[in-house]
C-alpha cells in the first residue's frame, strides 16, 4: 500500500529532494552522456523546487510524482538544448585529440599542426555530422544510442560517421 503525502511548502519538497538525491542522480546518470550533466540537472531540479510553491499556498498531492515529473521535463529540455547546440568548442577538444594522434609514430607531422588542421576539417562538418562523430568517439556511444539522442535512424548515424571519417581522412591526406 502506497501512502500519498501532501507537501504544502518548499521545505517539504526540499526534504523530499534530499531523501531522493541519490535516486535522482542515478536517474539522470542513466539518461545523460556525462556525470557532470547529471550533476547539473540535479542542481537545476533543486533550484526549481525551491522556486515552486512560493506563496501559492497550494498543496502538492503526490510530491514524489511531482519531483520525477520535473526531472523528466528537465531531461527533455536538456535533450532539446543539446540538439539545438550539439557541441561546444570544449567538447570538440577530446575528439580532436583522439583523431589527431597519428597511427604511425613515424608520421613526422607536428602534433599541434595536425590538431589544428583536424579541428578545421571537423569544424566544416554539418552540426549533426559533427555531433554524431563526437558522441561516437568521445562518449563512446553505439549507433542506436546516438540515433535515439539525435532522433535519427541508426542507418543515418552510420552514414554520418562514414562521411565524417572520410572528410577527416581526405582532408588530412592533403596535408601529409
Amino acid at each position: 500500500m502506497r501512502v500519498h503525502v501532501t507537501v504544502d511548502s518548499t521545505s517539504g519538497l526540499a526534504r523530499l529532494f534530499h531523501e531522493q538525491h541519490d535516486t535522482l542522480n542515478r536517474y539522470f546518470l542513466r539518461r545523460t552522456a556525462h556525470a557532470w550533466d547529471a550533476q547539473d540537472l540535479v542542481q537545476e531540479l533543486y533550484l526549481r523546487l525551491l522556486r515552486t510553491d512560493r506563496g501559492s499556498g497550494e498543496a502538492i498531492q503526490n510530491p514524489e510524482a511531482y519531483l520525477f515529473t520535473v526531472a523528466a521535463n528537465l531531461l527533455k529540455e536538456h535533450a532539446a538544448r543539446r540538439q539545438r547546440h550539439p557541441l561546444g568548442s570544449d567538447e570538440l577538444e577530446e575528439v580532436i585529440e583522439r583523431l589527431a594522434t597519428p597511427c604511425d609514430a613515424a608520421a613526422g607531422v607536428d602534433r599541434n599542426l595536425r590538431r589544428q588542421r583536424l579541428a578545421e576539417i571537423i569544424g566544416r562538418l554539418t552540426p549533426k555530422c559533427r555531433a554524431v562523430l563526437v558522441m561516437h568517439y568521445r562518449d563512446e556511444l553505439g549507433y542506436r544510442e546516438i540515433g535515439e539522442r539525435l532522433d535519427i535512424s541508426t542507418h543515418m548515424v552510420k552514414k554520418y560517421i562514414v562521411k565524417a571519417l572520410a572528410a577527416c581522412r581526405s582532408g588530412m591526406a592533403r596535408y601529409d
